[in-house]
C-alpha cells in the first residue's frame, strides 16, 4: 500500500483494494467493497451517461458493462495527493490512472475522489474523472455510459 492511502487509515485501505480489484477485474471484490445502499457519483459527465448510481446493483451493473464493452484497461494507479477530512470516515485522494485502450493506446486518466467508508465498505464515492480526458482515451467510435468511467 502507498504511504499517502496507509495514513488514510480504513477509508485508504479499502480505496486500495478497490484500486486492485478494478486493475484485476474482480466483481467479486469490487461487490464486497460497496456497502448495499452505496452511492456512486460522477458530478462532471454529459447527457447520456450516469451521473449517481445508487445501490450495490446499480454500481455493479455499471462496472461489469465497463469492463464487457469499454475499451480501458486500467494498469496501475498513481497517487497524486491524498488528505484526511474533518470527517474521519471521509478523505479525498487526487490520482492518476494509468492503462491502455484497445482504440486509442495508452492512455492517463486524471481524477479525484471523495471517498466515505464505514465499516470497511464504501457508502459514497463521488469520482471526479476528467471526462475530456476518458473520451480522448476511448476514441471517436463511441462515448457510451458503459465505457466511461473509473
Amino acid at each position: 500500500m502507498s504511504t499517502e492511502l496507509h495514513q488514510l487509515g480504513d477509508a485508504g485501505r479499502v480505496l486500495e483494494r478497490l484500486r486492485t480489484a478494478t486493475i484485476e477485474q474482480s466483481a467479486r471484490e469490487i461487490e464486497q467493497l460497496y456497502a448495499a445502499d452505496a452511492v456512486h457519483e460522477f458530478p462532471f459527465t454529459r447527457p447520456g451517461l450516469p451521473s449517481r448510481l445508487v445501490g450495490r446493483d446499480a454500481i455493479m451493473e455499471f462496472v461489469l458493462a465497463s469492463w464487457t464493452h469499454g475499451p480501458l484497461r486500467y494498469q496501475r494507479y498513481r497517487t497524486v495527493s491524498a488528505y484526511a477530512t474533518n470527517d474521519p470516515s471521509t478523505v479525498v485522494v487526487q490520482q492518476d490512472v494509468h492503462g491502455t485502450s484497445s482504440t486509442t493506446g495508452p492512455f492517463v486518466l486524471p481524477n479525484l475522489m471523495v471517498l466515505t467508508v464505514f465499516g470497511g465498505e464504501i457508502h459514497h464515492l463521488r469520482d471526479f474523472v476528467n471526462i475530456l480526458a476518458a473520451f480522448d482515451a476511448i476514441g471517436p467510435a463511441s462515448t457510451s455510459a458503459a465505457e466511461v468511467g473509473s
